[in-house]
């Protein structure tokens, strides 16, 4: 039976046979026992399905993982412990060492760094580019070994709206996927494989876990791309891994090879898995995430129409407002609303900023977004702190951008309290 977004979030991932649990068991545990030494080596080897170590697998992680599969209308999925986790292991299971990738350079601070510090040390090269280029100059900044394009559905913290066919469309057009965060606007809102995205990675230490207490990520695999077609540029799904005894799993898993390879791979030798606790919270969010979603952007909105018209209110970027630069592409690929994240910036600058935000008495300054608490906070100072000027102005954060994530209180009650801020300014 097809069912709507809203009733994925509440019954995909574990379906209770008789007598099982109605909610999703926690398996905490590090270790699943087998009668015989052949039954293990089988796992071992890729010859059976199973579990023998939470490092790689967990039967409660891959419930939610599945979950939110099926939320993204994807073939396969793997939880990660954070949001940079899934960005590292996405782009990393079809790169290597001489190798690069292009990405938006509008991105999250934390995956701008990722991508142009600590994976250049690795010898990955990428090549950021502004989200509006045309796709006539972005096709010029390909290379015979680019891997990958990346971008975010919604960016943050400057909530610009990609235009995903565009990038999908050049990458295609060179034989490479097209791996998109959708963190800030959740399948609730946007699913970029309808779009012709190949992978798709969040954070769901954010809306989709929703009340701020566990940190998590999650890379879900469309099924689509065709790596075999292109076996050349991805010689890690498309040729033998002899540390699994020569399997090459473009060949054995099919349309399940990308997800295989990364938790075979990369779970195996780095470790980031999210903890069977974790998964468990987070599969309490994703049951409410597309109520929730709708209610976070109808308060944003309301907050961002207050904003416009104040008087000490420099500008305010939300794709949702009629006037905004990305409504078009949002009415395009978010019909029915973006994510309750706005931009808006306070006359006066850097020092004006900080005083606004100290001013605040229900909205909460901290290192964080998207959850049913309205909260803010100053990338320049805070996330994107380790930035140049030069770097802040190309990822599209301005010194006097402020994120406001608009949660779930009553909106009067969140404009009142921006109102008595911003009378004290």
């Amino acid at each position: 039976m097809s069912t709507k977004i809203e009733t994925k979030g509440i019954h995909e991932g574990w379906v209770p046979k008789n007598g099982e649990p109605r909610q999703v068991p926690v398996y905490q545990s590090t270790t699943f026992k087998y009668d015989s030494s052949d039954d293990m080596g089988k796992l071992f080897d890729l010859e059976a399905e199973g579990y023998f170590y939470t490092r790689l697998q967990n039967p409660t992680n891959d419930f939610v993982a599945n979950k939110i599969c099926a939320m993204e209308g994807g073939v396969a999925a793997m939880l990660t412990s954070s949001g940079q986790a899934a960005n590292f292991f996405a782009m990393f299971n079809i790169c290597e060492a001489g190798d690069h990738f292009i990405a938006s350079s509008s991105i999250y601070g934390g995956t701008y760094n990722l991508f142009g510090v600590s994976m250049k040390k690795m010898g990955i090269d990428c090549t950021f580019v502004d989200q509006n280029i045309s796709e006539e100059e972005l096709d010029k900044l390909f290379r015979p070994n680019t891997k990958a394009v990346f971008g975010e559905t919604i960016t943050n913290p400057s909530v610009m709206v990609l235009d995903i066919e565009k990038f999908a469309r050049v990458a295609h057009k060179h034989g490479v996927p097209l791996i998109i965060d959708n963190t800030f606007a959740t399948p609730a809102k946007c699913r970029p494989f309808e779009w012709g995205a190949d992978i798709v990675t969040h954070s769901t230490t954010k809306y989709m876990d929703g009340q701020a207490v566990s940190v998590g990520g999650c890379i879900v695999d469309s099924g689509n791309f065709d790596w075999m077609a292109h076996a050349e540029k991805f010689p890690g799904l498309t040729t033998p891994d002899e540390s699994y005894h020569g399997i090459t799993y473009a060949e054995k898993f099919g349309k399940g090879a990308y997800i295989t390879k990364a938790t075979a791979q990369l779970m195996r030798d780095l470790g980031a898995i999210q903890s069977p606790q974790n998964a468990f919270y987070l599969n309490l969010g994703l049951e409410t995430l597309a109520v929730r979603m709708d209610r976070h952007c109808e308060n944003a909105l309301k907050v961002a129409q207050y904003l416009k018209a104040q008087d000490k209110v420099a500008w305010v970027h939300y794709p949702d407002l009629e006037d905004d630069e990305y409504n078009a592409l949002a009415k395009k690929y978010l019909p029915n609303g973006s994510c309750g994240v706005l931009a808006f910036a306070v006359k006066g600058g850097r020092a004006k900023a900080i005083e606004f935000m100290d001013s605040l008495q229900l909205a909460s300054i901290v290192t964080h977004v998207a959850d049913c608490k309205t909260c803010l906070l100053h990338p320049a100072s805070h996330t994107h702190r380790q930035l140049t000027d030069e770097q802040l102005e190309e990822s599209g954060v301005a010194p006097d951008l402020i994120r406001l994530s608009v949660g779930l209180e009553n909106a009067d009650d969140i404009i009142a309290d921006i109102q008595q801020a911003l009378n004290r300014i």
